[in-house]
């Protein structure tokens, strides 16, 4: 009997490319890396290492179901940052839900399918009682909605929540910036120091080696469960402190008023701006569910063994 094949979308991406990672190095999958452009550099790297590299586009279903057809299982993102990034965050929203429908409804149709990997976010605005609508949650949202009116999908799913990771330094609003005269780099937010961050660490490693616990697990992961991907609490400023110490620089955290922090940021502050505040707002019910569904933490799954933390993220991280 041959391998299980293991679907796994934006392949070339941050997440996608960890979890192709992780089962590569794992052995026990064919590993089916689906990329809009299978002849790109990053493609045909994937190709070289083992990898089935096939071509499919979340905007088009009819190419996710031939792509996904034969998968055992499918591990299935989005990317919200880049129609944010050209258009804006309605814009965006638009095209997340949109995409994550469309992965849904290739995965109810793929036969073969025992178990969906969806990579989401908590509800915050069922959290806060409409109080914090953040765009990358809410579009995300709607594609859980949509997967959990499909009971036969809603039984083979997972949740994945993905937490907050080095590599978001890369961000605008979190990328240090250095002040010659201080001969130190700043971090400008509109929340205090002390709001809570749920962090996974690095993500380039971390993210696939949840996604293998999750699959290795199908009994404490699937019928609709959560996966918290969380190693280590910090907090926003005790995070800018550990990449000061990590990169061998000095760094001080500045917070500033709302209206301020929005015209330095214009649309980054309506997307990771609120998320801040949400974080702010919910503390420790930011990563919480309001369906009766489970939450499994990297103890339960036995996340433990390659993890990279913050910290030694940190230490490599190119800004």
């Amino acid at each position: 009997m041959g391998k299980k094949v293991v679907s796994v979308v934006g392949a070339t991406g941050v997440q996608g490319g960890s979890v192709v990672d992780a089962l590569l190095a794992d052995g026990r999958y064919t590993v089916r890396a689906i990329t809009r452009n299978p002849e790109s550099t990053n493609g045909k790297a994937l190709a070289a290492r083992g990898a089935e590299v096939v071509q499919a586009d979340a905007n088009d279903v009819s190419s996710l179901t031939a792509a996904f057809a034969g998968s055992s299982a499918i591990y299935a993102v989005t990317n919200f940052f880049e129609p944010f990034a050209k258009s804006g965050p309605k814009k965006a929203s638009e095209v997340e839900t949109q995409q994550g429908i469309n992965l849904a409804k290739a995965a109810a149709a793929t036969s073969t399918l025992e178990h969906y990997i969806w990579s989401t976010l908590p509800d915050a605005k069922t959290i806060s009682d409409g109080r914090y609508l953040v765009p990358h949650f809410e579009a995300k949202n709607v594609v859980d909605r949509y997967i959990r009116s499909d009971a036969s999908l809603l039984a083979k799913t997972t949740f994945l929540w993905v937490t907050f990771y080095a590599q978001n330094y890369i961000f605008p609003m979190y990328k240090p910036i250095y002040v010659p005269t201080a001969g130190k780099y700043i971090q400008v937010q509109s929340t205090p120091a002390d709001v809570p961050v749920a962090s996974m660490g690095d993500a380039t490693t971390n993210v696939g080696l949840f996604v293998k616990a999750t699959l290795a697990n199908p009994q404490k992961t699937r019928n609709g469960a959560f996966v918290l991907a969380k190693v280590e609490d910090t907090t926003i400023g005790e995070s800018l402190q550990r990449w000061a110490k990590a990169s061998d620089n000095k760094a001080q955290y500045v917070q500033v008023d709302r209206e301020t922090f929005h015209d330095i940021w214009p649309l980054w502050a309506e997307e990771m701006g609120v998320m801040m505040e949400f974080w702010d707002w919910a503390r420790e019910k930011s990563w919480t569910t309001t369906s009766t569904s489970k939450v499994v933490s990297a103890e339960e799954l036995g996340v433990k063994e390659g993890i990279v933390s913050l910290d030694e993220a940190f230490k490599v991280l190119k800004l």
